[in-house]
Order: C-alpha cells, then sequence, then structure tokens
C-alpha cells in the first residue's frame, strides 16, 4: 500500500531532478555530434539526451519509491498501473525539433499525478534557465537568473487582440477554425512545453492544440497553468485534463489564461 508522500519535499526532490537532468542534456547538445537526422536512431545525439536525462531523473526520484511512468521508460501495462494513487509522469526531453534545430526551445517534464490529475510539476528550460513550477493550492513559480516570480495568467489582460499560441508555419483546420472565432489575433509561437507557459506567465491569453499529444508532454505544464490561475480543459467535453488512461494519447485541448 503506497503511502501518502510529503508533497512539500517531493517538489524539491522534483526541482532538482529536472535541474540535474537539463545538465545531462545540455553536455549531449553543447558537443560536437550531428543533429542533422531527426529519427530517434539507436545512438542519435536525441537518444542520448532523451536516455542520459531519463536515468538521471530516475535516479534523483527513487528514493521517494513512488512508481515512475517515462515517455524513454520501459512501457507499464494499464493493469499495473491504473490502480497506483499516486505516480511520477516523466518526459525527460520535450521538444524534438526544437533540440535538433538547437534553438533552445525544449523542457524537462516531471508531475506527480494523484488520482487522475497532476498536483505538482516542473517544467525545466536547461537553454533558457528558466525553472517553472508549481503545487496544488500553493501557486505557480518561475526562477530566473536567480529571481523567483509567482505567476499570474491574468496578467495578459483583456485586450482587444487576443494572443493565440500556435504555430505560424503549420496551422491545421481545426486550429485555423478555432482562432477565426476572435475578431483580432497576434500568433504566438514556441517550442515544447513552453507554450503553455506562455500562457502561465501572463504573455498569451489561449493555446489550442488541436493535434495530437502525450498524457507526458502536458501533465507538469497543466499544473503550472492551473495555479497560475489557467485552465486545461479538453475541447471536446470542456472538461479538466485527466491521466493515466489506458491510452496515453491526450484528447485535444485548450488552454486558457482564465476560469472563463
Amino acid at each position: 500500500m503506497q503511502s501518502t508522500p510529503d508533497l512539500a519535499e517531493a517538489l524539491q526532490v522534483a526541482r532538482q531532478a529536472a535541474l540535474e537532468a537539463g545538465l545531462k542534456i545540455l553536455e549531449v547538445y553543447h558537443s560536437e555530434a550531428d543533429f542533422s537526422v531527426e529519427a530517434k536512431a539507436d545512438n542519435s545525439p536525441l537518444t542520448l539526451a532523451d536516455r542520459k536525462a531519463h536515468e538521471s531523473i530516475k535516479e534523483s526520484l527513487a528514493h521517494l519509491q513512488i512508481p515512475l511512468l517515462s515517455e524513454e521508460g520501459k512501457a507499464i501495462p494499464y493493469e499495473e498501473r491504473k490502480d497506483w494513487p499516486y505516480f511520477w509522469m516523466v518526459d525527460p526531453l520535450d521538444g524534438t525539433k526544437e533540440f535538433i534545430k538547437k534553438n533552445g526551445e525544449f523542457t524537462v517534464n516531471i508531475a506527480l499525478i494523484h488520482d487522475g490529475a497532476p498536483i505538482l510539476g516542473v517544467v525545466y528550460s536547461p537553454v533558457l534557465k528558466k525553472l517553472y513550477y508549481a503545487r496544488q493550492g500553493q501557486g505557480a513559480f518561475l526562477e530566473h537568473e536567480g529571481h523567483t516570480q509567482e505567476l499570474n495568467s491574468q496578467d495578459v489582460g483583456q485586450k482587444e487582440v487576443v494572443k493565440v499560441v500556435a504555430s505560424r508555419s503549420h496551422l491545421n483546420e481545426d486550429t485555423q477554425n478555432f482562432i477565426k472565432q476572435y475578431p483580432q489575433t497576434e500568433l504566438l509561437s514556441m517550442g515544447s512545453s513552453l507554450k503553455f507557459m506562455l500562457v502561465a506567465e501572463g504573455k498569451a491569453h489561449v493555446y489550442p492544440r488541436l493535434a495530437p499529444t502525450m498524457e507526458w508532454d502536458t501533465a507538469a505544464a497543466q499544473i503550472v497553468v492551473e495555479e497560475a490561475g489557467g485552465r486545461v480543459i479538453r475541447h471536446d467535453t470542456q472538461t479538466r485534463m485527466l491521466y493515466n488512461k489506458e491510452n496515453l494519447l491526450n484528447p485535444y485541448f485548450v488552454v486558457y489564461h482564465g476560469q472563463n
């Protein structure tokens, strides 16, 4: 029987785990390796960075004795994980294209899930050196360059021009139709889970994701947005995004800066 973890300790451990994984990723990122191949070949720089980050996080979190579900870990059958009251949901390196392009817009994502919902999360950008974190009921924060600020998604304000997070070059039809509901929009683009952080920081009003993602892509970022005052909801049912489904593919969803 799993005991209830100390959430303050768990968040501190997760923050440190993300920082250490970031260092492992940067060792590969700043190497002379060939980044021209996008496919996850067994010994590609991307796969090496993924693997190093995964092993680092696994080791950092191990003493808390909470199960780990990671994109880079072994597949765990639903029958085994469905009864987990608590578990870590991890993406050791989120942002494949950004890593290969070397534009710095990739992240380490670590979330603690309880009964299907994220209750704490860490999103770390190793290149930008931005550490975002949140714990349920305790607010969301950004540590950057020695400063810590509490995040408030409402800072974006209610303006005539709606700031929408979306790809400038790859807008599918569903996303285009979603954007058309607003008379005036400004498109913002960012890689990986940093898209969520634009909303959490109060730099964007909305982020529609009407394309496939996996649970580890979104769990940590979701709790940061929620604790900053925003929402992450399914596009089809308008209900909160939940986790540890049998199929780990997410439904389409929308991230809003406020509760309305």
